[in-house]
């Protein structure tokens, strides 16, 4: 039995999370655990609103503090309710330091990490994806689901191939983690370069290996700017796809001249990711 962890925040609990994450567990009789994450700088006030005749009003300060604690229960008794209804094996982990830590520590002790693509723990207006969600990405010890605002089940596979090692390694996490999606109908989607022939990138290794997972795998080759060619592409898929795509570690630095390919595909449809990078 595998170990799949679900992240979320308590104030603002995301129950589509909770939707794929308890479906998916269902599905392959897996073992759940719900991370609450907290962090202790993290609230839904902002400090403004502990101001009273322009000074920190403690009687505000507490009422407000209640109100989240109340909120958080009630996150996670949400979050227990459902997964009892679809009796399933899980447990609850209430974490309450630095959410970013936590949760990147959790991860080596998981199979893989389900996280909704808007989570971003903070009140104040924040970049999409938000630096939380980006630094958990960049630095997460298991594969990852990032999933969208809306639940739908999924019917099909899309992966994402371009020769690459790291290409090739998120796909064998998927084959690995889950088996229970083998039957599927699964599409390799490569793009190269106007210049380029329409070879499929080490065309015998990569079917070989294939089809001893997906045997009835379809191939597409398409020419152009890769991630242009491939957005537009997946733009044009039902809700009901999931992509599954490689790395996605970049330095920061990198990262101000060059979203990656994820962060351009969360932003510009509405599918479900499943993202592995190896170290």
């Amino acid at each position: 039995m595998k170990k799949i962890i679900a992240a979320f925040d308590g104030l603002k609990y995301q129950e589509t999370t909770a939707e794929y994450a308890i479906q998916l567990a269902k599905q392959s009789h897996t073992h759940l655990v719900g991370i609450f994450l907290d962090d202790m700088i993290y609230h839904s006030y902002r400090f403004a609103d502990l101001i009273v005749d322009n000074k920190v009003s403690e009687e505000k300060l507490n009422e407000l503090n209640e109100k989240d604690t109340t909120a958080r229960k009630q996150s996670i008794h949400l979050f227990k309710s459902a997964c009892e209804a679809a009796g399933i094996e899980f447990s609850i982990h209430h974490k309450k330091n630095v959410a970013v830590k936590d949760l990147l520590h959790e991860s080596i002790y998981a199979d893989m990490l389900i996280i909704g693509k808007r989570e971003n723990f903070t009140v104040y207006h924040d970049k999409f994806p938000s630096d939380f969600l980006s630094d958990v990405l960049a630095d997460v010890q298991c594969p990852v689901i990032v999933v969208p605002e809306k639940y739908k089940p999924c019917q099909s596979l899309i992966f994402l191939y371009d020769g690459d090692p790291s290409s090739v390694y998120a796909i064998k996490m998927f084959c690995y983690n889950l088996a229970v999606w083998h039957h599927l109908p699964a599409k390799v989607l490569s793009v190269k370069p106007l210049e380029e022939s329409s070879h499929l990138p080490d065309n015998n290794l990569m079917k070989e290996f294939m089809k001893r997972h997906f045997p009835e795998a379809e191939y597409i080759i398409l020419k152009g700017e890769p991630e242009n060619t491939i957005l537009a592409y997946l733009q044009q898929q039902p809700a009901d796809a999931l992509v599954v795509l490689g790395a996605y570690r970049r330095s920061r630095i990198s990262r101000w001249f060059r979203q990656s390919m994820a962060d351009m595909l969360m932003k510009n449809t509405n599918l479900p990711l499943f993202i592995a990078h190896n170290k």
